[in-house]
């Protein structure tokens, strides 16, 4: 046993300090990405937010309302082979969706389905997939990536989810492009209640992103944003994109029954970990696990596209504020101010 005494971050232990800047509006930010990825040769360019690959955001519907405003989904794994392959097919920007799978022989099986209808290389309808499981630390993880980027060259993969330097860089030289950074940080996450595990997310993008850039690769930072600014400091912590979960849950595009009470309308909500999910897709839980999600109701918030305006205006905003023209210059303009009060809450929370 050992302990780190360092410190370790999450975003609500920092603010970003402003710097001086020439710009004179927001318009003026360019708070797109352009990625050239390390085993692909894939040349990436858009907004890189991506909503999360659960049944509840990760939908078609998301993908569809997001894609003008050139942000990406990570498809949810439960939809039928036609169906997912007919969706890739009317894809103009291959980059607007990840196909998503586990590690399973149903899920490797689907894969080559799926696959074979969609065809490889250049001519393939899919070009971006997400392999997403809890615990990225196992040899069989990394052992599977290798085994996917061996049998599909083309595909620009997104694999995860890990919170260490050593790890991200085990994944990157194992074929993928992308590693999904986050072990807890959810908000229908509970790990860290139920096992223990986990590390604070600021923290693990800062360690990650380093050590993924110096292998040419990237990362992207999944869950823990609750705001804009959270965005905001995951970028400027150095992720190269940014996955949502939460903040685009309960609306029109989203999974999830809307229900009624009082009056008001919401939306369920839960992790793909949790009892409800399991129920739903796995059959229960099983004997030698525990459930390691939740499920809430959300208010229904409508059409996803307010909530999109209002994360691209915060993200801009953050920018300005640090003299920042491109996103890709936030992170080398964020100093970070180590805090004990974000906001102050005297008439309630905002």
């Amino acid at each position: 046993m050992r302990i780190e005494n360092d410190v370790k971050l999450d975003f609500k232990d920092v603010l970003i300090r402003p710097k001086r800047s020439t710009l004179t509006t927001r318009s003026q930010v360019d708070i797109s990405r352009e990625f050239h990825f390390r085993h692909t040769g894939t040349d990436y360019s858009g907004i890189p937010i991506v909503a999360s690959n659960m049944d509840s955001t990760g939908t078609i519907e998301m993908a569809r309302a997001l894609d003008p405003y050139r942000m990406s989904v990570a498809l949810h794994k439960h939809y039928e082979v036609d169906e997912i392959v007919a969706f890739f097919r009317a894809l103009e920007r291959k980059s607007a969706a990840f196909y998503s799978m586990g590690i399973q022989d149903a899920d490797e099986e689907k894969l080559h389905a799926v696959m074979a209808k969609a065809g490889k290389g250049a001519d393939s309808a899919i070009r971006y997939l997400c392999i997403d499981v809890a615990n990225g630390y196992t040899e069989g993880f990394v052992r599977f990536v290798g085994k996917v980027r061996a049998a599909y060259p083309h595909l620009v993969i997104m694999a995860g989810n890990v919170v260490t330097g050593e790890m991200t860089e085990e994944l990157i030289l194992s074929g993928a492009d992308i590693v999904k950074v986050g072990i807890g940080p959810g908000s229908v996450c509970t790990t860290r209640k139920m096992t223990g595990v986990g590390y604070p997310q600021l923290s693990a993008i800062i360690e990650c992103a380093d050590a993924a850039h110096g292998l040419e690769g990237h990362i992207c930072a999944d869950g823990g944003c609750t705001t804009p600014g959270d965005i905001a400091k995951a970028f400027g912590g150095g992720a190269d994109f940014v996955m949502l979960g939460g903040m685009l849950a309960g609306h029109d595009e989203s999974g999830g029954e809307v229900i009624e009470v009082d009056g008001a309308k919401y939306q369920r909500f839960y992790g793909m970990s949790s009892r409800m999910a399991m129920d739903k897709y796995a059959g229960g839980v099983a004997k030698y696990r525990a459930a390691e999600g939740k499920e809430v109701l959300v208010p229904h918030r409508g059409p996803v596209s307010e909530t999109a305006q209002e994360i691209l205006g915060g993200v801009r905003s953050a920018c300005t504020y640090v003299g920042a023209r491109r996103l890709r210059e936030l992170s080398k303009r964020t100093t970070f101010v180590r805090v004990t009060q974000q906001l102050n809450e005297v008439f309630g929370k905002a």
